[in-house]
């Protein structure tokens, strides 16, 4: 039913700590509000992940916040994510704004009240905005909603739901334990204001008979005065992009017999990780991640991934003696695939003449590839549509392939090499660099994606790991997911206690 009509509050999503479910949780409500027939938007005032997006603008998002667009059936846009630190090292980061980078920033100066209420301002813009163009906003504050000590800072919280008038909902991790803890204690360490924004819990990640945990939802609703609108079990067969990387951990790092084995590298900076996923679900590969040196060797396709920071990525790979075994599997017939970042380390050097990213300003690279990168001030972020133009390259009927980039440098062939490009984009320009089928580099994230593409890297194994199959409508995938999570979500949650909540003007 439309429901259009109806004036509703923001809900907004906040969490006793990290990793506690936020982001699927708004993912999920995103999907339901739409199925339900509203036209909700996600936001997160400020996210930290190196996991980002290209918009359809040509700026840069959180990939969070793009996949619960995408949930929602809607273009993300940088009001979505107005402010977006991208970790550069244990100390500073990139600072995002409005979807574009306004530099390096060490973690005390970006903290401090000082030019704080600047980033508030931008924030609650974009708030505004998005809020005068869909209804409701499905918010996801950051980390824990009880970090006192950054209250009087604190742009992604509490403050923000105050300012949208928000409804908020506390999300806590029951598998981790410590649930009872963490959600009073989350509950009782805020203000008394900000208790009374407080409308609703969610106990996520249960395992086992949901019939033994009625008598602690009644202690939690006692405890702590706010009733529990769900528990939502454990779930293991639904697959949505993760926000961070978390998940990389729990990942299997071993090859398997009667499969193509794909090994992404474990960089210490791995960007945009969720460019494989749809390999994964590829029944004829068996993808892991890996720093292992053994592992590497055991691989058929190595991919080296995306990197926030390419030269100290590098430079790592060298000492533990990852780049010499990807060196060693090549020379015995493995593929190496670099994107963006690992395209960048593939070439004949890395040069940061303007100290983008550190006081280095050159490094070999594994020279897999005869080209030279020149690290940028000028990041580049747009969407793109591409053909492969490769020798060999499949030529699929109908649209064109689909990717993005979000990359600070440009790569060139080294003096006097002759141009080898992987792709065309649809202005003419080009990408990449193809040295066989077996060794090549781009800058486009989402490569992946494509079946075309999938389909040409396995294509030299195929013959001894069984013939091609019909590969799955990722995009049709992805819409079963998020289907699939909203029912899973739903079938959990007081539905109608929730909308109540949203539609209450106290």
């Amino acid at each position: 039913m439309n429901q259009q009509n109806n004036h509703m509050r923001p809900v907004m999503f906040v969490g006793t700590g990290s990793d506690v479910g936020k982001s699927i949780i708004a993912t999920a409500f995103c999907r339901i509000l739409k199925q339900d027939g509203f036209s909700p938007a996600p936001f997160k005032a400020q996210n930290m992940a190196l996991n980002s997006y290209a918009t359809p603008e040509g700026f840069e998002i959180g990939r969070a916040q793009a996949v619960q667009a995408e949930a929602a059936g809607i273009p993300c846009h940088t009001d979505m994510n107005p402010l977006l630190l991208k970790p550069q090292s244990d100390h500073t980061s990139q600072v995002i704004l409005n979807g574009k980078s306004i530099g390096n920033q060490h973690a005390y100066d970006y903290f401090r009240r000082e030019g704080r209420e600047t980033l508030r301002t931008a924030v609650y813009q974009a708030f505004d905005r998005l809020s005068s163009r869909y209804q409701p906003i499905v918010m996801e504050g950051a980390g824990s909603i009880s970090e006192i000590n950054l209250k009087q800072t604190d742009l992604a919280n509490m403050s923000m739901a105050k300012y949208a008038q928000a409804r908020v909902i506390l999300v806590g991790d029951i598998d981790r334990g410590g649930v009872f803890a963490s959600l009073y204690g989350s509950i009782m360490l805020l203000d008394e204001d900000e208790r009374r924004l407080v409308k609703g819990i969610i106990i996520n990640k249960f395992r086992g008979d949901l019939r033994l945990f009625e008598e602690g939802k009644k202690m939690i609703e006692e405890l702590c005065c706010v009733p529990v609108l769900g528990v939502i079990p454990y779930y293991r067969n639904i697959s949505i992009d993760e926000e961070d990387s978390v998940s990389i951990s729990l990942k299997s790092r071993y090859a398997e017999k009667g499969k193509i084995n794909i090994a992404v590298i474990l960089l210490n900076h791995l960007s945009n990780f969720t460019d494989f996923n749809a390999l994964e679900q590829d029944k004829r590969v068996h993808l892991f991640y890996t720093n292992n040196v053994e592992d590497i060797r055991q691989a058929d396709i190595i991919i080296l991934p995306g990197s926030k920071s390419t030269l100290s990525d590098l430079t790592e790979i060298r000492k533990n003696g990852v780049a010499n075994a990807i060196l060693q599997a090549r020379r015995c017939g493995a593929s190496v695939l670099g994107i963006c970042g690992g395209y960048q380390m593939m070439g004949q050097e890395v040069r940061d003449p303007h100290h983008e990213e550190g006081e280095c300003e050159s490094l070999p690279g594994l020279g897999l590839l005869p080209v030279v990168t020149t690290i940028t001030a000028l990041k580049t972020t747009r969407q793109r549509r591409f053909r492969l133009i490769m020798p060999d390259a499949p030529q699929p009927s109908g649209s064109e392939l689909y990717g993005y980039e979000i990359h600070q440098g440009q790569t060139v062939p080294k003096g006097g090499v002759p141009e080898s490009p992987l792709a065309q984009f649809s202005d003419g320009t080009t990408d990449g660099y193809f040295a066989d089928n077996r060794c090549m580099g781009s800058y486009l994230h989402g490569i992946l994606d494509n079946k075309a593409f999938i389909d040409f890297l396995l294509r030299p194994y195929l013959q001894q790991n069984g013939e091609a199959h019909q590969q799955m409508d990722f995009h049709a995938f992805k819409e079963q997911q998020y289907d699939l999570l909203a029912d899973h979500v739903r079938k959990s949650v007081d539905m109608k206690r929730f909308y109540q909540i949203l539609h209450t003007h106290d």
